[in-house]
């Protein structure tokens, strides 16, 4: 079923998609994301990618720098961001994002309720400084119940995740509007304080477990462990997260990245188990006897647990080959089935009425971002894809 599909990256800091912007996977120039809480940067890296915009290198110079090219890591999400104080950024219920490639503004008022959420208020002290590390949350969400349509072993291959990934994880695969969150500050594999690097011959925002000057004797007044495998085991205590503030106006980076989640193929690959979520993408199985689904989506969120504010989403969507244009821009029964995504998003809550923008200006920035790589040379060398297929 793969090479019916062909996948694009976006990212915006609600769950509107058309407040989103293209992602320009594999660039090692980052996309911009801000908003009434966050100033964000953002870099996707995804190995053997052969999705949009078409002529995306298929690799990035990052998997093969270590520790990632013994991990073989598949895929990478690293993002730099800035907690602002409340009241310091736009107004609420607004929100931008650009890059160099494109530049895009829209406003959009979006939260997201589960069971895992506002149970862990921050004392009044911690929230005039910034954001508990108990409430800094990473990770999955749908809009729908998918509990019907889970394939045989999940719980197994969920029990093995939380075993040999992430004890952290949080969540509810049966409720109505399954989640799986994580705290950052235990979920992230690097997590850094300070500005971090941004070096095109690693593949763009580079990050190193610790942090600048400052961020180190930070750490270490709180008893961060030096390593990030010893940070995270560190940070699964509740005592200790509850020590940890993200602060307003100082910058953090983390990366998530791991070889477990192969976007080339789509399938989960752990330790003694292979589960093909191709089948079971977006919780609606792909079955030759059943009516194609023209989208499929997997997000991503960075949120805040207790206000149920939204930082950061990013979205990999699956469009049917047929549904996009050679220029890799999106016909209308694409955009339609984005808008039928969106409904369901409106229905759980996670949007308002009267503020989202028209489908149809997200792919305005198509030819900036095309045009971006271009400028790098995608497609004129062995790093680059010539082709577009998913498999």
């Amino acid at each position: 079923m793969t090479e019916k599909y062909i996948i694009r990256a976006t990212a915006g800091s609600d769950y509107n998609i058309d407040n989103h912007i293209l992602v320009p996977v594999n660039s090692p120039e980052p996309v911009k994301i801000s908003n009434e809480f966050i100033d964000a940067e953002l870099n996707v890296r995804l190995e053997d990618y052969r999705g949009l915009p078409r002529n995306s290198p298929t690799t990035s110079p990052y998997f093969s720098i270590e520790p990632h090219a013994t991990n073989k890591d598949r895929y990478s999400m690293a993002i730099r961001f800035t907690p602002k104080r409340p009241g310091s950024g736009p107004r609420s219920g607004s929100s931008s994002a650009k890059s160099s490639a494109a530049e895009m503004d829209g406003d959009s008022s979006a939260t997201q309720t589960s069971p895992a959420s506002g149970d862990g208020e921050d004392s009044s002290e911690t929230a005039a400084k910034g954001i508990s590390g108990s409430n800094l949350q990473f990770g999955n969400d749908f809009d729908h119940p998918i509990r019907d349509k889970l394939p045989p072993g999940f719980s197994y291959a969920m029990n093995i995740v939380k075993w040999w990934i992430d004890p952290g994880l949080e969540g509810d695969a049966y409720a109505d509007m399954p989640y799986l969150y994580g705290p950052a500050l235990s979920s992230f594999n690097t997590v850094h304080i300070g500005s971090g690097a941004l070096d095109p011959d690693k593949g763009g925002l580079w990050f190193e477990e610790g942090g600048d000057e400052d961020g180190l004797k930070a750490r270490e007044a709180l008893g961060v462990p030096a390593a990030a495998k010893d940070r995270m085991k560190w940070a699964l205590s509740k005592e200790n997260k509850e020590k940890w503030v993200f602060e307003y106006g100082k910058t953090y980076c983390v990366d998530f990245f791991n070889p477990y989640l192969d976007f080339s193929d789509f399938s989960l690959r752990l330790p003694g188990f292979t589960l093909p979520i191709m089948k079971y993408w977006d919780g609606q199985p792909l079955r030759s006897d059943k009516p194609v689904k023209r989208s499929h989506t997997l997000r991503y969120v960075l949120r805040n647990r207790a206000t149920d504010d939204t930082y950061l989403v990013i979205l990999f969507t699956l469009y049917l080959r047929e549904d996009v244009n050679e220029d890799g821009s999106l016909k209308p029964a694409a955009i339609e089935a984005s808008h039928a995504d969106k409904a369901m998003a409106k229905e759980a809550g996670k949007l308002e009425d009267g503020e989202a923008k028209k489908a149809e200006s997200v792919e305005a920035d198509y030819e900036e971002a095309k045009k971006h790589f271009e400028k790098l040379g995608a497609g004129k060398d062995g790093a680059s894809g010539g082709d577009d297929d998913v498999d």
